[in-house]
């Protein structure tokens, strides 16, 4: 257990605080026992910190489990079953799945994340989603210590949510994937479909490239311009609320969504507001791409929560949207 830790090395938005308390248990009997022996402090558990900044000290334990490993645990002509520890850097297990032939998980490529935190976000990107290939997920429930699996239905996944992002009661240990052994490029998305336009049948190792390339094209790298990737949520709006926002801007993208819902481009409605590569100081969005906000140099997170809510304003005031941050904001 190390004691006030500076946090700034594990944000990707780079910015300072302070943590009381810090550990990285190497196993789950570590991780017990922490719990047990501090069940009155306040606990933040971080992956690797690519989803969140911080604006204030934190007055607790963070706790950064060290839990590793890729295990095969059955296997057939058609599927295969892995359990992955929740430290494993995601893009390195899409990487080895894509190398030995496993299908699934390459659309969500050089997403910068732990495996453990795949889940409690519920990761998209490309037309897929992280829910749709996971069977399994194992915790250690903060409250007792005790181990609690998940099935993907007990995981009540959402768009970029979970019952781990909304509780907050569990630690997880290890995530299972069920992924294919064969493989068919199915067109999800239309910037990936074009990115292999003239590619006849791609393999899996030409999906994952294109994906990195379209990656590299439109999102900065947090190690050279901090950033927590897409900021917000594409907005989830009612039959009456497209209507409105139609008549507020005729060429809003609107896609069907579940439950008789639309989605809508926060990207888009960010930049109608003006915002695309705007810059306040030290933050700003990104030029490429108006849904990723840049910190320019601030380790004031407060910086960045007040150009989050600038943004926010800007948007239900011009269009009448509410836009949501997917980044968690301590």
């Amino acid at each position: 257990m190390q004691h006030n830790i500076q946090l700034q090395p594990y944000n990707s938005f780079r910015t300072k605080a302070t943590a009381k308390l810090f550990c990285e248990p190497q196993s789950i009997n570590e991780l017990r026992e922490i719990l047990q022996n501090f069940p009155d402090e306040k606990k933040l558990i971080l992956g690797k910190g690519c989803n969140l900044f911080l604006t204030q000290n934190f007055d607790g334990i963070v706790i950064k489990p060290a839990l590793y490993g890729i295990n095969i645990l059955s296997e057939t002509d058609d599927f295969v079953e892995i359990e992955v520890g929740a430290a494993e850097d995601w893009d390195s297990f899409v990487a080895h799945c894509v190398s030995v032939g496993y299908a699934g998980i390459e659309n969500l490529s050089f997403i910068p994340s732990s495996v453990g935190a795949a889940p409690i976000q519920n990761i998209g990107a490309y037309g897929a989603e992280v829910k749709d290939v996971i069977t399994c997920v194992k915790t250690i429930e903060i409250a007792t210590g005790k181990m609690v699996e998940f099935s993907n239905a007990a995981c009540e996944f959402a768009y970029r949510d979970s019952i781990f992002k909304k509780t907050q009661q569990h630690i997880i240990m290890s995530v299972v994937f069920q992924l294919q052994k064969s493989f068919a490029y199915q067109e999800k998305y239309a910037d990936l479909n074009r990115e292999l336009e003239g590619v006849a049948n791609p393999t899996l190792t030409q999906v994952r490239e294109a994906v990195i390339r379209v990656r590299m094209r439109k999102l900065p790298d947090y190690n050279t311009l901090p950033n927590a990737g897409s900021f917000f949520k594409n907005p989830i709006l009612t039959e009456e609320e497209k209507e409105k926002l139609l008549q507020k801007l005729p060429e809003a993208p609107i896609y069907n969504a579940e439950n008789g819902k639309y989605k809508t481009s926060a990207a888009h409605l960010i930049d109608k507001a003006g915002y695309k590569g705007k810059r306040r100081g030290n933050v700003g969005t990104y030029e490429h791409h108006a849904l990723i906000i840049v910190n320019y140099g601030t380790e004031n997170g407060g910086e960045i929560r007040d150009f989050m809510c600038e943004i926010q304003e800007k948007v239900k005031c011009a269009f009448g949207v509410e836009l949501e941050a997917e980044v968690w904001v301590y």
